[in-house]
């Protein structure tokens, strides 16, 4: 019950917030192009309270569940109270038909949203997507400024903890456990420094100096790694992945039906070996995975101080970051982290590189979806995000918390963009029709174009929460109850 409340919580606040980034963003726009801004309101529903300046009335509503600004004459998007439409063409040709008596006031209110011409109403449609964008930059920025959380490892010499099969590393002669004295002739650097020494000198052989067991052994590393972006280099495309802590992994949660509860694994257990190697971290666990390509993992576990013997069936997830798509299905308990501030020019290219990796993420998996490589049970809807957010809200650090919020902000300044009337892109895009027509498209085809895109997105949302359900743990027991509890 307290997770529950917690994901709720954490929930509303958030969208809150994105709310009011995205409606702020209309709202600022609409105010420089003189449109009257009758409302702005954070929730949907009755008015609970509120404060009226101006012509505006800024107000908190009885459901947090959305937000809006309302605009004078904003009642279809495209709509322009003076302009040519097909239903002018229509009565043009109807001549023999009496006159209709003219209105008694014809002057357009030129506070209105639908007096603007189309280039300041496509203006205000984009700028709720832009100040998510924005927003998302922001908060990184805020967060690799003032922040920038980092595991203790990085001010120290790198002590090795995995050594990839057949990569250079491996040709080196690292293994587990060896520490690196010396880089390219200089000697105790730090793994940053290390970082930063190999991707300024790319495909070449550098010496190295290797303490292992005691004994100091001289090496030659050679760094294999084209990149024309000395800021992109990854030392561990090298094939090794540094030691982030000298304790144990320790699970936090094991994940319902996945690999890592069939193969018996339980919260607080501790992982000694993997295929007898000694891990120090997931993220060892995880690049050692993608060498297997999903092989049976022997590993072996201390569990209230005995050990035991566990296999494990890793399965491959169709969405997969950088390190690869094979997958356990647990969390550990996450190592220590230290505050280290980047300079604020570092930090905004890692803002920048952050939102960048993100949305291409995002258009990766829309289209891996539409062309049917993926599944669309791999999209998480308000449910899923309120889960996230729960498990952002208790999770250490901060790094989780803006992560969730510049990721969600994103897709959501994405998703907003897409040609689908009632978004904002789909107003973007009637509008654009109607500058190349050079009038407005009748309210009766208005009218039905909207009628179709809210029938197809309130389909679209109750598939998406049916699918947010089926993940729950609830109601796969449900389903397994149905079943006769086979």
């Amino acid at each position: 019950m307290h997770q529950f409340l917690v994901a709720v919580v954490s929930f509303i606040i958030l969208l809150s917030i994105m709310v009011f980034v995205h409606e702020f963003g209309h709202f600022l726009v609409a105010k420089f192009f003189k449109v009257r801004v009758e409302a702005f309101s954070i929730g949907m529903g009755p008015r609970l309270f509120g404060y009226k300046y101006g012509e505006t009335d800024y107000r908190i509503c009885a459901f947090p569940v959305g937000g809006y600004v309302m605009m004078t004459g904003e009642n279809m998007p495209g709509e322009n109270l003076g302009a040519k439409t097909d239903e002018d063409d229509d009565k043009s040709k109807k001549a023999e038909e009496p006159p209709a008596p003219a209105p008694t006031n014809t002057t357009p209110d030129p506070g209105a949203l639908t007096s603007k011409p189309r280039w300041q109403r496509m203006l205000i449609g984009v700028a709720g997507p832009v100040a998510t964008f924005i927003f998302a930059f922001l908060l990184m920025l805020g967060y690799y400024w003032f922040l920038n959380e980092v595991p203790p490892f990085v001010d120290k010499p790198i002590t090795v903890d995995l050594v990839v099969p057949g990569s250079e590393a491996a040709k080196a002669g690292l293994q587990p456990g060896d520490i690196i004295q010396s880089f390219d002739g200089k000697a105790d650097q730090t793994f940053e420094e290390v970082e930063m020494s190999a991707a300024t000198a790319q495909n070449q052989t550098v010496p190295l100096t290797i303490l292992r067991n005691g004994q100091t052994i001289e090496s030659s590393l050679f760094l294999k790694f084209a990149t024309s972006k000395p800021e992109d280099f990854d030392v561990e495309k090298l094939g090794f992945v540094t030691q982030e802590q000298p304790e144990l992994v320790t699970i936090a949660e094991v994940l319902p039906g996945e690999p890592a509860e069939l193969a018996g694994l339980k919260k607080n257990d501790q992982i000694l070996a993997v295929d007898g190697i000694k891990i120090h971290s997931t993220h060892a666990l995880l690049v050692y995975m993608q060498t297997q390509a999903g092989k049976p993992l022997n590993i072996t576990v201390l569990r209230d101080g005995k050990t035991i013997e566990l296999v494990a069936h890793p399965i491959k997830k169709e969405v997969a970051d950088k390190l690869g798509p094979w997958r356990m299905g647990f969390a550990p308990v996450p190592p220590p982290q230290i505050a280290k501030p980047l300079p604020f020019s570092e930090a905004i290219t890692r803002s920048a590189h952050f939102c960048r990796d993100n949305a291409l993420m995002i258009f990766n998996v829309l289209g891996k979806v539409l062309s049917n490589q993926m599944s669309a049970k791999n999209l998480s809807g308000p449910i899923g995000m309120g889960q996230m957010a729960g498990e952002a809200a208790q999770a250490q650090g901060f790094y989780p918390k803006f992560y969730l919020g510049a990721a969600i902000s994103l897709n959501l300044g994405i998703l907003n963009l897409l040609p689908i009337p009632i978004l904002d892109g789909g107003m973007i895009f009637i509008l654009i029709i109607e500058s190349i027509r050079r009038k407005d498209l009748s309210m009766g085809v208005k009218e039905r174009i909207y009628q179709v895109a809210f029938m197809f997105l309130m389909v679209l949302f109750a598939f998406i929460i049916f699918n947010d359900l089926s993940k729950l743990d609830l109601m796969n027991k449900i389903t397994h109850l149905f079943h006769g509890g086979k």
